[in-house]
């Protein structure tokens, strides 16, 4: 019953998405909706539509101006859309065209700065009417010359412009569009396509102590070509997505699966034979010499009669490589509560990864593609982490039990009774600390500047809520079903969970100038990196001009397919580094180095998203820079944790196979 209410009262905060049909009949009131204003160049530098001094359209509606729209989900606050009524008074589908006026009182000093201000960064605005979004420039910038060419609005509307830009002869200044038409088309009794027009010869110079008038005309067209389930088709760019190139960096990242398929296969097959060969030579090398010899021992030194001892051969071969190390191969981990936790929150991550895109591209099959809908994929990615808790409790939960199933030493830090427990908590604030300190930091920018991603004090709460009612409850009860799974029915019955036993004195690590150069973690793991990298980079490219660029992503497909490529990459080249790691430096210490090795990806990721911000964009200012690459920094560690713990679970698997098919003492 708790739980009933429990559900139902978290439930509300979190918010649905709309699943409307968007049909109408002959007039019904239609809303439309400002969203936001800012500089085009800068996308997190986005504020209220009326924070530019528009004015309130005279019509019967007045209480409808700047209203804010209620029912916003999550997702769609966390984006960063702040829908406001524009307190037009619009009906579907009209016989005649309608227009709606409204004049603004004589700008002040500030109010022409504004409006200046705007125009001269290009400043665009955001419509939404029936979820459809559509867009406009605030004003442009004219030089004189450009204004005496043709018939433009001056401040006496004597003046007027052919509506281009861009002469440098003369000094540029302010000009505002004050004249719009919105074309709203509609297929039977849907809203099928919007087109915004900013009439050229209506620009007005902006100046203080001048009166806008501005008019908004809506017209509306019947039309059979375009159908309510493609109506979005057109704000999707499919010959940037679908582009030969992505298609030929599927395939390059295939090809690039094949080789490290093979080049592991070349070890497994290959080079293990080849050791195992040669321990099972050095085995029987150094095995008690036949009875005869020991007859013949024994009469030379005059014990003839006597019993003797088994004798080894006079020259017995050693281990070397990756089996000198079988008795500590296996010992637990330096920090091993953290390492359990950070492969905890990677598997949430893994499952997180591999829902959302899978929830993307059944968007038909739940009510339409996810670009259709403000702030979907965040808002499924929000309910997504909150639910996978539970993996990441298991797996931490486990992985920690696992090595720590013996009584600990003196020197462990952790008593037994407590580190589970340290595990656990780690698990459940790891992540979370670092959005809240980067979010904090962002939203105390975002505040300063007035723009509308800013979160309220009341999504805060609602964040919260999900996290301390669901997120935490279910990653306690993943970390007891993960700790109690391997003990079964308590520790009387623990069997050994590992196929060499672990000596009690560790084995000194030699030297790494006495280690080649590629069995060398400082040049494994970086080196690691690159090849997973390689694999996604294209990807990255379109995932970030979607993010930076005002792209909608629309081929959840093509991620689907690179990120097994990412999956299958990232564990080939994890396991060849603690291959190298074992075998040529002979160094037992792989649990650390094979999770960096796959999270060192992360690395070259925040690199070109570095070199994205100064080569591919226009961005600029304290905000939007503090906005890209704190959430660069969350997107690259989130990318880090997640490949460490596909690297670090395949370098564990190779490790326990090949341990497991090689005698030792």
């Amino acid at each position: 019953m708790r739980a009933v209410f429990l559900v139902s009262w978290i439930l509300p905060l979190v918010g649905l998405a709309n699943g409307a049909g968007h049909k109408y009949k002959k007039g019904d009131r239609v809303e439309l909706w400002m969203n936001k204003v800012g500089p085009y160049a800068n996308p997190q530098e986005a504020y209220d539509y009326y924070t530019l001094p528009y004015c309130a359209p005279e019509n019967n509606v007045p209480h409808m101006f700047n209203k804010a729209k209620t029912g916003q989900y999550l997702g769609e606050l966390l984006g960063g859309h702040s829908l406001r009524s524009s307190g037009h008074d619009l009906f579907f589908a009209p016989t005649e065209s309608v227009k709606e006026e409204c004049t603004t009182k004589s700008l002040t000093e500030g109010q022409a700065e504004a409006f200046s201000k705007a125009v001269a960064e290009h400043w665009f605005y955001q419509l939404y009417l029936d979820d459809l979004p559509v867009w406009g420039m605030v004003g442009e910038m004219l030089g004189e010359s450009e204004v005496d060419k043709s018939n433009l609005h001056n401040n006496n509307n004597k003046n007027n412009n052919n509506g281009h830009i861009g002469d440098h002869s003369t000094k540029e200044e302010p000009y505002v569009y004050t004249e719009r038409t919105l074309t709203i088309s509609y297929n039977k009794d849907r809203i099928v396509k919007l087109d915004l027009k900013s009439e050229p010869h209506s620009l007005v110079k902006v100046k203080p102590g001048i009166s806008l008038r501005f008019s908004f005309t809506f017209v509306w067209e019947e039309t059979a070509a375009i159908p309510y389930e493609g109506r979005f088709d057109r704000y999707l760019d499919h010959a940037f997505f679908k582009h030969q190139i992505h298609w030929f960096s599927i395939f390059n990242s295939f090809m690039m699966v094949l080789f490290l398929t093979g080049l592991v296969a070349l070890i497994l097959l290959r080079t293990l034979k080849a050791d195992y060969a040669r321990y099972s030579a050095a085995a029987a090398a150094t095995s008690t010499i036949t009875s005869k010899e020991k007859a013949e021992d024994a009469l030379e030194n005059g014990m003839a009669g006597e019993e003797t001892v088994p004798l080894t051969t006079p020259h017995p071969t050693e281990d070397s490589g990756w089996k000198q190390v079988h008795g500590d191969v296996f010992r637990a981990p330096a920090h091993l509560p953290l390492l359990s936790a950070l492969l905890g929150t990677g598997s949430q991550f893994f499952v997180l990864t591999l829902g959302v895109i899978v929830f993307a591209i059944a968007g038909p099959v739940h009510g339409g593609d996810v670009y259709e809908e403000r702030g979907s994929i965040l808002h499924a990615a929000i309910v997504l982490y909150a639910l996978s808790a539970s993996v990441a409790g298991y797996v931490s939960g486990k992985y920690y039990q696992i090595y720590s199933y013996r009584k600990p030493s003196k020197a462990t830090s952790d008593p037994p009774s407590t580190g589970w427990q340290t595990t656990m908590g780690l698990t459940v604030v790891l992540f979370p600390t670092l959005c809240i300190t980067v979010l904090a930091v962002l939203n105390a920018i975002s505040f300063y500047y007035g723009t509308i991603h800013t979160i309220s004090f009341l999504t805060i709460l609602k964040l919260f809520a999900v996290w301390i009612f669901v997120t935490v409850p279910l990653c306690i009860l993943g970390t007891l079903a993960g700790r109690h799974r391997i003990f079964g029915g308590g520790a009387k019955n623990l069997k050994h969970p590992f196929p060499c036993r672990v000596n009690a004195i560790p084995r000194p690590i030699p030297a790494a100038s006495d280690v080649p150069w590629y069995g060398r973690p400082t040049v494994l793991i970086p080196m690691s990196g690159l090849l997973p990298f390689g694999s996604i980079f294209i990807e990255l490219y379109y995932v970030l001009t979607s993010l930076w660029n005002y792209k909608f992503y629309h081929v959840y497909g093509f991620m689907l397919g690179v990120y097994t490529i990412l999956i299958v990459v990232t564990s080939m080249t994890s396991i060849i580094s603690v291959y190298f790691l074992l075998n040529s430096g002979e160094n037992y210490l792989w649990h650390w180095v094979s999770f960096f090795s796959g999270a060192s990806t992360a690395s070259y990721v925040f690199l070109y998203s570095v070199y994205y911000y100064y080569f591919k964009t226009s961005m600029y200012g304290l905000l939007q820079t503090s906005f890209y690459f704190g959430y660069t920094a969350i997107i690259a560690t989130s990318l880090g944790t997640l490949c460490g713990t596909l690297g670090h679970f395949a370098a564990e698997k190779f490790v326990r196979k090949i341990f497991q098919n090689v005698k030792v003492d």
